[in-house]
Protein backbone atom coordinates (compact mmCIF):
# COMPACT_ATOMS: atom_id res chain seq x y z
CA UNK A 1 0.00 0.00 0.00
CA UNK A 2 1.41 3.36 -1.03
CA UNK A 3 2.53 5.81 1.60
CA UNK A 4 0.02 8.64 2.08
CA UNK A 5 -0.12 11.86 4.02
CA UNK A 6 -2.79 12.41 6.65
CA UNK A 7 -3.75 15.62 8.48
CA UNK A 8 -6.32 16.58 11.05
CA UNK A 9 -9.14 19.09 10.46
CA UNK A 10 -7.11 22.16 11.44
CA UNK A 11 -4.11 21.04 9.38
CA UNK A 12 -1.73 21.32 12.34
CA UNK A 13 -1.18 17.58 12.83
CA UNK A 14 0.35 16.00 9.73
CA UNK A 15 1.88 12.54 9.35
CA UNK A 16 2.75 9.95 6.73
CA UNK A 17 1.46 6.52 7.74
CA UNK A 18 3.18 3.60 6.09
CA UNK A 19 -0.27 2.08 5.54
CA UNK A 20 -3.82 3.42 5.68
CA UNK A 21 -6.58 0.83 5.92
CA UNK A 22 -10.31 1.32 5.42
CA UNK A 23 -11.87 -1.88 6.78
CA UNK A 24 -15.50 -2.63 5.97
CA UNK A 25 -16.09 -5.42 8.49
CA UNK A 26 -15.15 -6.78 11.89
CA UNK A 27 -13.18 -9.55 10.21
CA UNK A 28 -11.02 -7.07 8.28
CA UNK A 29 -10.20 -5.17 11.47
CA UNK A 30 -9.20 -8.40 13.24
CA UNK A 31 -6.91 -9.38 10.36
CA UNK A 32 -5.18 -5.97 10.30
CA UNK A 33 -4.60 -6.02 14.07
CA UNK A 34 -3.33 -9.59 14.10
CA UNK A 35 -0.87 -8.90 11.29
CA UNK A 36 0.36 -5.75 13.02
CA UNK A 37 0.79 -7.57 16.33
CA UNK A 38 2.77 -10.33 14.64
CA UNK A 39 4.99 -7.79 12.88
CA UNK A 40 5.36 -5.66 16.05
CA UNK A 41 3.99 -2.64 14.19
CA UNK A 42 2.02 0.16 15.85
CA UNK A 43 -1.55 1.14 14.97
CA UNK A 44 -3.58 4.29 15.44
CA UNK A 45 -7.27 4.71 14.69
CA UNK A 46 -8.98 7.75 13.19
CA UNK A 47 -12.59 8.80 12.79
CA UNK A 48 -12.91 12.15 10.98
CA UNK A 49 -9.73 13.76 12.34
CA UNK A 50 -11.44 16.51 14.30
CA UNK A 51 -9.13 16.22 17.32
CA UNK A 52 -6.49 18.90 17.77
CA UNK A 53 -4.04 16.75 19.74
CA UNK A 54 -1.55 14.18 18.38
CA UNK A 55 -3.72 11.21 19.37
CA UNK A 56 -3.81 9.88 15.81
CA UNK A 57 -0.30 10.79 14.66
CA UNK A 58 1.57 7.79 13.28
CA UNK A 59 4.21 6.80 10.75
CA UNK A 60 3.05 3.19 10.98
CA UNK A 61 -0.46 1.83 10.39
CA UNK A 62 -3.52 4.08 10.40
CA UNK A 63 -6.96 2.47 10.52
CA UNK A 64 -9.75 4.72 9.29
CA UNK A 65 -13.34 4.05 10.37
CA UNK A 66 -14.74 5.83 7.30
CA UNK A 67 -16.29 2.66 5.85
CA UNK A 68 -17.72 1.33 9.12
CA UNK A 69 -20.88 3.44 9.08
CA UNK A 70 -24.60 3.12 9.63
CA UNK A 71 -27.16 1.66 12.01
CA UNK A 72 -26.87 -2.01 12.91
CA UNK A 73 -29.87 -2.47 15.15
CA UNK A 74 -32.59 -0.30 16.72
CA UNK A 75 -34.93 -1.17 19.59
CA UNK A 76 -37.37 1.73 19.73
CA UNK A 77 -39.24 0.37 22.76
CA UNK A 78 -36.07 0.17 24.85
CA UNK A 79 -34.67 3.35 23.31
CA UNK A 80 -31.45 1.62 22.24
CA UNK A 81 -29.47 1.72 19.01
CA UNK A 82 -26.34 -0.11 17.90
CA UNK A 83 -24.24 1.70 15.32
CA UNK A 84 -20.98 1.18 13.44
CA UNK A 85 -18.22 3.18 15.08
CA UNK A 86 -17.34 5.34 12.08
CA UNK A 87 -20.82 6.81 11.72
CA UNK A 88 -20.65 10.60 11.79
CA UNK A 89 -22.83 12.25 14.42
CA UNK A 90 -24.72 14.26 11.81
CA UNK A 91 -25.52 11.10 9.87
CA UNK A 92 -26.42 9.27 13.07
CA UNK A 93 -28.89 11.98 14.07
CA UNK A 94 -30.75 11.61 10.78
CA UNK A 95 -30.77 7.80 11.00
CA UNK A 96 -32.09 7.79 14.56
CA UNK A 97 -34.74 10.36 13.66
CA UNK A 98 -36.11 8.00 11.00
CA UNK A 99 -36.81 5.56 13.85
CA UNK A 100 -38.30 8.22 16.14
CA UNK A 101 -35.21 8.43 18.36
CA UNK A 102 -32.51 10.96 19.24
CA UNK A 103 -29.40 11.25 21.39
CA UNK A 104 -30.14 12.98 24.69
CA UNK A 105 -27.42 15.60 24.22
CA UNK A 106 -24.73 16.56 21.72
CA UNK A 107 -21.82 18.93 21.28
CA UNK A 108 -21.73 21.90 18.95
CA UNK A 109 -19.97 20.05 16.11
CA UNK A 110 -21.55 17.07 14.36
CA UNK A 111 -18.87 16.00 11.89
CA UNK A 112 -17.00 13.69 14.29
CA UNK A 113 -17.46 9.93 14.21
CA UNK A 114 -19.42 8.59 17.16
CA UNK A 115 -16.40 6.50 18.22
CA UNK A 116 -14.03 9.46 18.05
CA UNK A 117 -16.40 11.72 19.95
CA UNK A 118 -16.99 9.25 22.77
CA UNK A 119 -13.41 7.98 22.99
CA UNK A 120 -12.08 11.51 23.57
CA UNK A 121 -14.73 12.61 26.07
CA UNK A 122 -16.49 15.05 23.76
CA UNK A 123 -19.41 16.81 25.44
CA UNK A 124 -22.24 19.24 24.99
CA UNK A 125 -23.67 21.49 27.66
CA UNK A 126 -26.43 21.23 30.28
CA UNK A 127 -26.03 20.57 34.00
CA UNK A 128 -28.43 17.60 33.84
CA UNK A 129 -26.34 15.77 31.21
CA UNK A 130 -22.98 14.02 31.16
CA UNK A 131 -20.63 13.97 28.20
CA UNK A 132 -21.56 11.94 25.11
CA UNK A 133 -19.76 8.83 26.41
CA UNK A 134 -22.32 8.55 29.22
CA UNK A 135 -24.85 7.57 26.52
CA UNK A 136 -22.75 4.51 25.63
CA UNK A 137 -24.25 1.35 27.16
CA UNK A 138 -22.13 -1.13 25.25
CA UNK A 139 -19.38 -1.42 22.68
CA UNK A 140 -17.42 -3.95 20.68
CA UNK A 141 -13.67 -3.61 20.21
CA UNK A 142 -10.76 -5.55 18.76
CA UNK A 143 -7.95 -5.78 21.33
CA UNK A 144 -4.21 -5.63 20.73
CA UNK A 145 -4.12 -9.42 20.35
CA UNK A 146 -6.94 -9.47 17.78
CA UNK A 147 -9.58 -10.69 20.22
CA UNK A 148 -13.13 -9.35 19.76
CA UNK A 149 -14.74 -8.24 23.03
CA UNK A 150 -18.27 -7.08 23.75
CA UNK A 151 -18.17 -4.73 26.74
CA UNK A 152 -21.03 -3.35 28.82
CA UNK A 153 -22.12 -3.23 32.44
CA UNK A 154 -23.28 -6.85 32.09
CA UNK A 155 -20.69 -8.28 29.66
CA UNK A 156 -17.04 -7.86 30.69
CA UNK A 157 -18.26 -5.26 33.22
CA UNK A 158 -14.80 -4.82 34.80
CA UNK A 159 -13.69 -3.22 31.52
CA UNK A 160 -16.69 -1.01 30.87
CA UNK A 161 -15.75 2.21 32.69
CA UNK A 162 -12.32 2.12 31.08
CA UNK A 163 -13.73 1.49 27.61
CA UNK A 164 -16.29 4.33 27.53
CA UNK A 165 -13.47 6.89 27.13
CA UNK A 166 -10.38 5.03 25.96
CA UNK A 167 -8.43 7.36 23.61
CA UNK A 168 -8.12 4.41 21.24
CA UNK A 169 -5.53 2.65 23.41
CA UNK A 170 -7.60 -0.38 24.43
CA UNK A 171 -8.32 -1.49 20.89
CA UNK A 172 -10.23 -0.64 17.73
CA UNK A 173 -13.84 0.20 18.59
CA UNK A 174 -16.05 -1.15 15.80
CA UNK A 175 -19.57 -0.99 17.26
CA UNK A 176 -21.26 1.23 19.84
CA UNK A 177 -24.61 0.74 21.59
CA UNK A 178 -26.35 3.94 22.68
CA UNK A 179 -29.17 4.77 25.06
CA UNK A 180 -31.52 7.14 23.23
CA UNK A 181 -34.59 9.27 23.83
CA UNK A 182 -37.78 9.62 21.79
CA UNK A 183 -37.16 12.24 19.10
CA UNK A 184 -37.74 15.81 20.29
CA UNK A 185 -37.57 19.38 19.06
CA UNK A 186 -35.56 22.21 20.55
CA UNK A 187 -35.77 25.98 20.47
CA UNK A 188 -32.49 27.85 20.75
CA UNK A 189 -32.27 31.54 21.53
CA UNK A 190 -29.09 33.50 20.86
CA UNK A 191 -29.04 36.53 23.16
CA UNK A 192 -26.46 39.27 23.70
CA UNK A 193 -25.58 40.18 27.27
CA UNK A 194 -22.64 41.46 29.31
CA UNK A 195 -19.93 39.53 31.10
CA UNK A 196 -20.86 40.67 34.60
CA UNK A 197 -24.56 40.06 34.12
CA UNK A 198 -23.91 36.61 32.67
CA UNK A 199 -21.73 35.60 35.62
CA UNK A 200 -24.22 37.01 38.13
CA UNK A 201 -27.13 35.07 36.57
CA UNK A 202 -25.12 31.94 35.71
CA UNK A 203 -26.79 29.65 38.25
CA UNK A 204 -30.21 30.80 37.08
CA UNK A 205 -29.36 30.19 33.42
CA UNK A 206 -28.04 26.70 34.16
CA UNK A 207 -30.88 25.61 36.42
CA UNK A 208 -33.78 27.07 34.44
CA UNK A 209 -32.79 25.86 30.96
CA UNK A 210 -32.22 22.46 29.41
CA UNK A 211 -28.97 23.55 27.79
CA UNK A 212 -27.02 26.71 28.41
CA UNK A 213 -23.65 27.96 27.20
CA UNK A 214 -22.12 31.28 26.37
CA UNK A 215 -19.25 32.95 24.56
CA UNK A 216 -17.26 35.83 25.96
CA UNK A 217 -15.06 37.93 23.72
CA UNK A 218 -11.49 39.00 24.58
CA UNK A 219 -11.15 42.76 25.19
CA UNK A 220 -14.94 43.15 25.27
CA UNK A 221 -17.66 43.08 27.93
CA UNK A 222 -20.08 41.44 25.48
CA UNK A 223 -21.28 37.86 25.80
CA UNK A 224 -23.46 35.79 23.50
CA UNK A 225 -25.79 33.39 25.31
CA UNK A 226 -27.07 30.16 23.75
CA UNK A 227 -30.25 29.15 25.61
CA UNK A 228 -31.91 25.91 24.51
CA UNK A 229 -35.15 24.29 25.67
CA UNK A 230 -37.67 21.66 24.64
CA UNK A 231 -40.50 22.85 22.45
CA UNK A 232 -43.59 21.49 20.75
CA UNK A 233 -43.21 24.05 17.97
CA UNK A 234 -42.61 22.56 14.52
CA UNK A 235 -39.22 22.99 12.87
CA UNK A 236 -38.86 26.29 11.08
CA UNK A 237 -37.87 26.26 7.43
CA UNK A 238 -34.35 27.38 6.70
CA UNK A 239 -34.66 30.46 4.56
CA UNK A 240 -32.24 33.00 3.16
CA UNK A 241 -32.06 34.91 6.45
CA UNK A 242 -30.97 31.77 8.33
CA UNK A 243 -28.40 30.96 5.64
CA UNK A 244 -27.11 34.52 5.75
CA UNK A 245 -26.65 34.45 9.55
CA UNK A 246 -25.17 30.94 9.79
CA UNK A 247 -22.98 30.84 6.72
CA UNK A 248 -22.32 34.37 5.52
CA UNK A 249 -22.10 36.25 8.82
CA UNK A 250 -20.83 33.59 11.25
CA UNK A 251 -18.36 32.09 8.77
CA UNK A 252 -17.72 34.27 5.73
CA UNK A 253 -17.46 37.65 7.44
CA UNK A 254 -15.69 36.09 10.41
CA UNK A 255 -13.14 34.50 8.06
CA UNK A 256 -12.33 37.93 6.60
CA UNK A 257 -11.77 39.25 10.12
CA UNK A 258 -9.57 36.25 10.94
CA UNK A 259 -7.45 36.81 7.85
CA UNK A 260 -7.07 40.47 8.78
CA UNK A 261 -5.92 39.47 12.29
CA UNK A 262 -3.41 37.04 10.84
CA UNK A 263 -1.95 39.77 8.65
CA UNK A 264 -2.09 42.41 11.40
CA UNK A 265 -1.99 40.50 14.73
CA UNK A 266 -1.50 43.67 16.80
CA UNK A 267 -5.04 44.64 15.74
CA UNK A 268 -6.59 41.48 17.19
CA UNK A 269 -8.10 43.31 20.15
CA UNK A 270 -9.99 45.61 17.79
CA UNK A 271 -11.14 42.67 15.69
CA UNK A 272 -12.42 40.90 18.81
CA UNK A 273 -14.51 43.95 19.68
CA UNK A 274 -15.93 43.98 16.14
CA UNK A 275 -16.76 40.28 16.37
CA UNK A 276 -18.53 40.92 19.68
CA UNK A 277 -20.48 43.82 18.23
CA UNK A 278 -21.65 41.59 15.38
CA UNK A 279 -22.89 38.75 17.60
CA UNK A 280 -26.36 37.87 16.33
CA UNK A 281 -29.61 37.72 18.29
CA UNK A 282 -31.99 35.16 16.86
CA UNK A 283 -34.23 32.16 17.55
CA UNK A 284 -34.26 28.76 15.85
CA UNK A 285 -36.57 25.74 16.17
CA UNK A 286 -35.68 22.33 14.77
CA UNK A 287 -35.22 18.65 15.48
CA UNK A 288 -32.71 18.22 18.30
CA UNK A 289 -29.86 16.85 16.20
CA UNK A 290 -30.11 19.88 13.90
CA UNK A 291 -30.10 22.41 16.74
CA UNK A 292 -27.03 21.37 18.73
CA UNK A 293 -24.50 21.70 15.89
CA UNK A 294 -22.99 24.93 14.61
CA UNK A 295 -21.57 25.44 11.11
CA UNK A 296 -17.78 25.72 11.48
CA UNK A 297 -16.02 26.59 8.22
CA UNK A 298 -13.34 28.84 9.76
CA UNK A 299 -10.46 26.62 10.87
CA UNK A 300 -8.65 27.06 14.16
CA UNK A 301 -6.65 25.31 16.87
CA UNK A 302 -8.17 24.75 20.28
CA UNK A 303 -7.37 24.05 23.91
CA UNK A 304 -10.20 23.12 26.27
CA UNK A 305 -10.10 22.30 29.96
CA UNK A 306 -12.56 20.92 32.47
CA UNK A 307 -12.62 22.65 35.86
CA UNK A 308 -14.81 21.97 38.91
CA UNK A 309 -18.16 23.74 38.55
CA UNK A 310 -17.72 25.35 41.97
CA UNK A 311 -14.51 27.05 40.81
CA UNK A 312 -15.75 28.14 37.40
CA UNK A 313 -16.51 31.80 38.18
CA UNK A 314 -13.03 32.35 39.64
CA UNK A 315 -11.39 30.65 36.66
CA UNK A 316 -13.17 32.67 33.99
CA UNK A 317 -12.53 35.93 35.84
CA UNK A 318 -8.82 35.04 36.10
CA UNK A 319 -8.75 34.28 32.38
CA UNK A 320 -10.41 37.57 31.47
CA UNK A 321 -8.00 39.48 33.71
CA UNK A 322 -4.92 37.68 32.31
CA UNK A 323 -5.94 38.37 28.71
CA UNK A 324 -6.37 42.06 29.40
CA UNK A 325 -3.07 42.23 31.28
CA UNK A 326 -0.91 40.24 28.83
CA UNK A 327 -2.44 41.57 25.62
CA UNK A 328 -2.48 38.29 23.71
CA UNK A 329 -3.04 38.64 20.00
CA UNK A 330 -6.33 36.77 19.97
CA UNK A 331 -9.75 37.58 18.58
CA UNK A 332 -11.58 34.24 18.90
CA UNK A 333 -14.36 34.11 21.52
CA UNK A 334 -14.04 31.85 24.57
CA UNK A 335 -16.61 29.07 24.85
CA UNK A 336 -18.13 28.18 28.24
CA UNK A 337 -20.17 25.00 28.83
CA UNK A 338 -21.46 23.05 31.83
CA UNK A 339 -21.71 19.30 32.37
CA UNK A 340 -22.90 16.83 34.99
CA UNK A 341 -20.26 14.67 36.70
CA UNK A 342 -19.91 10.97 35.85
CA UNK A 343 -18.10 7.77 36.83
CA UNK A 344 -16.09 7.08 33.65
CA UNK A 345 -12.45 6.54 34.58
CA UNK A 346 -10.76 8.88 32.08
CA UNK A 347 -13.61 11.37 31.86
CA UNK A 348 -12.51 14.94 32.66
CA UNK A 349 -15.85 15.16 34.51
CA UNK A 350 -15.08 12.12 36.65
CA UNK A 351 -16.65 12.48 40.11
CA UNK A 352 -17.40 16.19 39.77
CA UNK A 353 -19.95 18.50 38.20
CA UNK A 354 -17.91 20.50 35.75
CA UNK A 355 -17.46 23.52 33.56
CA UNK A 356 -15.54 23.40 30.28
CA UNK A 357 -13.69 26.45 29.01
CA UNK A 358 -12.34 26.43 25.45
CA UNK A 359 -9.84 28.89 24.00
CA UNK A 360 -9.15 29.08 20.27
CA UNK A 361 -6.63 30.57 17.88
CA UNK A 362 -7.14 31.05 14.16
CA UNK A 363 -5.22 28.63 11.98
CA UNK A 364 -1.82 30.08 11.09
CA UNK A 365 -1.63 32.45 14.06
CA UNK A 366 0.78 31.98 16.97
CA UNK A 367 -0.96 30.17 19.81
CA UNK A 368 1.70 28.73 22.13
CA UNK A 369 2.10 31.59 24.61
CA UNK A 370 -1.66 32.12 24.86
CA UNK A 371 -2.45 28.42 25.30
CA UNK A 372 0.35 27.73 27.77
CA UNK A 373 -0.58 30.64 30.00
CA UNK A 374 -4.28 29.75 29.87
CA UNK A 375 -3.28 26.21 30.82
CA UNK A 376 -1.46 27.56 33.90
CA UNK A 377 -4.75 28.99 35.12
CA UNK A 378 -6.69 25.81 34.36
CA UNK A 379 -4.14 23.65 36.17
CA UNK A 380 -4.18 25.92 39.22
CA UNK A 381 -7.85 25.04 39.69
CA UNK A 382 -7.50 21.29 39.27
CA UNK A 383 -8.08 21.41 35.52
CA UNK A 384 -8.26 18.30 33.37
CA UNK A 385 -7.70 18.61 29.60
CA UNK A 386 -10.24 17.63 26.99
CA UNK A 387 -8.49 14.65 25.36
CA UNK A 388 -9.30 15.75 21.83
CA UNK A 389 -7.89 19.25 22.30
CA UNK A 390 -4.36 20.59 22.72
CA UNK A 391 -2.61 20.38 26.07
CA UNK A 392 0.94 20.08 27.40
CA UNK A 393 0.47 17.53 30.18
CA UNK A 394 2.41 14.31 30.79
CA UNK A 395 1.88 11.24 32.97
CA UNK A 396 3.41 12.97 35.98
CA UNK A 397 0.82 15.74 36.03
CA UNK A 398 -2.14 13.68 34.81
CA UNK A 399 -1.95 10.73 37.18
CA UNK A 400 -2.66 12.95 40.20
CA UNK A 401 -5.86 14.29 38.62
CA UNK A 402 -7.56 11.01 37.78
CA UNK A 403 -8.35 8.71 40.75
CA UNK A 404 -8.72 5.75 38.36
CA UNK A 405 -5.53 6.44 36.39
CA UNK A 406 -3.73 3.28 37.55
CA UNK A 407 -6.85 1.16 37.15
CA UNK A 408 -7.10 2.32 33.53
CA UNK A 409 -3.41 1.46 33.05
CA UNK A 410 -4.04 -2.10 34.17
CA UNK A 411 -6.90 -2.53 31.72
CA UNK A 412 -4.82 -1.03 28.91
CA UNK A 413 -1.96 -3.46 29.53
CA UNK A 414 -4.43 -6.33 29.76
CA UNK A 415 -6.05 -5.58 26.40
CA UNK A 416 -2.92 -4.37 24.59
CA UNK A 417 0.03 -6.13 26.28
CA UNK A 418 2.51 -5.16 23.56
CA UNK A 419 1.38 -1.54 23.38
CA UNK A 420 0.69 -1.59 19.65
CA UNK A 421 -1.94 1.17 20.04
CA UNK A 422 0.51 3.66 21.58
CA UNK A 423 2.24 6.38 19.55
CA UNK A 424 4.97 8.62 21.00
CA UNK A 425 2.41 11.19 22.19
CA UNK A 426 0.46 8.57 24.11
CA UNK A 427 3.60 6.92 25.50
CA UNK A 428 4.61 10.26 26.98
CA UNK A 429 1.13 10.87 28.31
CA UNK A 430 0.95 7.46 29.97
CA UNK A 431 4.59 7.35 31.09
CA UNK A 432 5.18 4.24 28.98
CA UNK A 433 8.84 3.59 28.26
CA UNK A 434 8.63 0.20 26.54
CA UNK A 435 9.39 -0.14 22.83
CA UNK A 436 8.43 -2.54 20.13
CA UNK A 437 11.02 -4.49 18.17
CA UNK A 438 13.16 -2.18 16.04
CA UNK A 439 12.27 1.00 17.94
CA UNK A 440 14.87 3.06 19.73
Amino acid sequence: MAKKQWSNWSGMVVCEPSEIHFPTSEEEVVKIVQQAAEAKTRIRIVGTGHSFSHLVYTNDILISLDKLKGLIDVDKEKGEATVWAGTEIKELGALLFEHGLAQENLGDIDVQSIAGATATGTHGTGVAFGNIATQVIGLTLVTGTGEVLNISDTENPALFKAAQISLGVLGVIIKIKLKCLPAYNLEIKLVKSTFNETIEKLDHYNQENRNFEFYNFPYSETTQLRITNLTKKPPAKDGFKRYFNDVVMENGVFWVMCEFSKLFPTQSHKVSKLVAAGAVTTTKVNNSHKIFATVRNVRFNEMEYNVPADDYKMVIKDIKKRIEQRKYQVHFPIENRFVKGDDIWLSPAYDRDSAYIAVHMYKGMEYKRYFREMEEIFMAYGGRPHWGKMHYQTAESLETRYPKWEAFHKVRKQLDPEGIFLNDYLKRMFGEKTFLRGEK
